[in-house]
């Protein structure tokens, strides 16, 4: 009780169906001239772009898009985009797209008025200046990036995720639109969804948690486990998309004031080096890792598998976080998303570059709410096989 507790969100969060189309007075609030439209070659493929540019245009706002935009983005992408940003005389940045395209947004309007490249402003809250106005809009359910302070960059030289922390990454503006994600493939949606629910249970039981990261974490596990399996099964359900969405925004705002933890730290390893999406990685590890730490928050665990729909009126906390493990694993099983180590083609040999990966981040086993030995990592590992 004697905690500071610090709430973080974008100035502006505009959430419903349609809400796309109020980009362009969004940015005309900025007097905006130009923008940079920060986004990928799928999006533009999708056709996601054609409201937002009509928004543009109805206001008389100018625009130029780079679509360069990779997954797991490298820290080349931001560079490059804050040299078209001031080479063309863009006065703010507007992301389109999934959590690669928000960091990089971000990133590139904070470039954009700060000298160097953005791998100089990795760590927290090192940024100098604000950078231009950005506006981000999410066509996924699940990073969340459009409302949270941080950037993740891939660092290719070390072959390393790096992520800037500062307030100037929150967005000025977050346009949550879930008819965006219409269009999701299930898998896709499947990864994005999962991720989203690891958002949320981390920072439900994290030791940096706040009152406010628990109130939202807590409804958008109920949001994710009910509404996923629709929005997976029938991509097209407007209300599953909107819960989805929700939901994601809600775990979104949850973690960025109240951290995250291991699930996050051993899925590392597994994108960098194997090269599965961020998502995918996260979904693999979270349940071994939850079946871990357990015992380190039963409680708030048996609060989760209430929340994902599991009856525990009768059970203990630790027969109740129990049941959250096989709760989880059923929820991939329905998702399509295998469980296994090796349905990935991961070997007992690979085990020790995981560890050494996982250990690399071990900054996320401060506010885990159980403590992890260099042992302990590669037994979770072992056991996810």
């Amino acid at each position: 009780m004697n905690k500071v507790n610090v709430f973080l969100s974008p100035n502006k969060v505009i959430f419903g169906n349609g809400t796309a189309s109020q980009v362009g007075k969004e940015a005309q609030q900025f007097r905006a001239k130009k923008a940079l439209i920060v986004t990928d070659k799928g999006v533009v493929k999708a056709g996601l772009l054609a409201g937002v540019q009509d928004s543009l245009k109805e206001q008389k706002i100018g625009f130029d898009i780079f679509d360069k935009v990779e997954a797991e983005p490298p820290a080349a992408n931001v560079d490059e985009g804050a040299q078209m940003a001031s080479a063309n005389g863009a006065d703010i940045v507007i992301g389109v797209g999934g959590g690669s395209s928000m960091d990089v947004a971000k990133g590139i309007a904070i470039m954009a008025k700060n000298k160097g490249k953005i791998l100089d402003y990795a760590g927290t809250d090192l940024v100098p200046q604000r950078g231009l106005p950005r506006i981000l809009l999410t066509t996924t359910a699940g990073t969340a990036s459009e409302v949270t302070r941080t950037i993740v960059i891939m660092d290719e030289k070390r072959t390393l995720k790096m992520a800037v922390h500062s307030n100037y990454a929150l967005a000025d503006v977050a346009i949550v639109d879930p008819l965006l994600t219409l269009s999701l493939p299930p898998k896709v949606t499947a990864d994005t969804g999962v991720d989203a629910l690891v958002h949320a249970i981390e920072t439900y039981v994290a030791m940096s948690t706040t009152p406010f990261s628990e109130v939202l974490a807590l409804e958008a596990i109920r949001l994710i486990a009910e509404n996923l399996p629709t929005a997976y099964a029938k991509g097209e359900n407007i209300a599953a998309r909107y819960n989805m969405s929700l939901g994601a925004t809600m775990a979104g705002m949850a973690f960025t004031g109240g951290g995250l933890g291991a699930v996050h730290a051993l899925s590392n390893a597994l994108g960098v080096k194997y090269h599965l999406s961020h998502g995918r990685a996260n979904a693999v590890m979270l349940p071994y890792v939850v079946d871990y730490n357990k015992i380190g928050s039963l409680r708030k665990y048996a609060a989760i598998a209430q929340a994902m729909g599991e009856n525990t009126e009768k059970l203990t906390p630790y027969q109740a976080a129990e049941k959250l493990v096989s709760s989880i694993f059923r929820l991939l099983e329905i998702v399509n998303i295998p469980a296994r180590l090796s349905d990935y083609g991961i070997t007992e040999a690979d085990i020790p570059a995981l560890v050494e990966g996982g250990m690399k981040i071990s900054r996320l086993f401060v506010p885990n709410p159980r403590n992890l030995t260099e042992d302990d990592v590669r037994n979770i590992y072992t056991k996810a096989l």
